[in-house]
């Protein structure tokens, strides 16, 4: 493979990765609105030590391991201005817990994603509009023509169908692996 392939390679494994590796970044930093930007430096690190990554290696693990140094360095300059005080030994546990379960979230975001297909174009156009919109109910309820009650009885038939879509297909391709 020639340096370009292994570039377009890198680049594919690290855009695959953004979703997992933003929930990763967060989970360490709980509360804290700066996430965005230690992930965003974690990215830049990441493509700057490109040429450090060994091809057929966990590029996941990897990644992880450079945005935990991160966010260490992240805590630390925000130590210096006494803002956070978390314990070494709690970042080590916290870091390792969502290790794994940035994998199982990230798992449940894409079955989150099949299940919303399946459903009919109103009923995804109304949880859009619910979760992703700034508007309230009662608007959605005035151009819709559906009463607000009726509304947030779909929303609760929905999240209940969506709740178990999403643990069927997760379980479901638990089982192929």
């Amino acid at each position: 493979m020639n340096g370009l392939e292994n570039e377009s390679a890198f680049v594919e494994q690290l855009t695959d990765l953004q979703l997992a590796l933003r929930i990763y970044v967060q989970s360490l930093l709980p509360g804290d609105p700066s996430g965005h930007d230690v992930t965003q430096q974690a990215n830049s690190t990441i493509w700057r030590k490109r040429a450090d990554f060994e091809i057929g290696t966990n590029f996941r693990a990897w990644a992880f391991s450079i945005s935990r140094y991160e966010v260490l360095n992240y805590r630390k300059e925000q130590a210096r201005s006494a803002r956070l005080g978390f314990s070494e030994e709690l970042n080590e546990t916290i870091a390792e817990e969502m290790s794994t379960r940035s994998e199982d979230l990230e798992k449940r975001h894409e079955a989150l994603r099949g299940c919303l297909d399946n459903l009919k174009p109103k009923d995804r156009e109304l949880l859009l509009h619910r979760y992703n919109s700034s508007a309230t109910l009662k608007d959605y309820s005035a151009r819709s023509g559906r009463s607000v009650g009726g509304l947030k009885v779909t929303l609760h038939r929905l999240r209940s169908v969506l709740l178990n879509c999403i643990s069927n297909r997760v379980a479901t391709e638990e089982g192929r692996a």
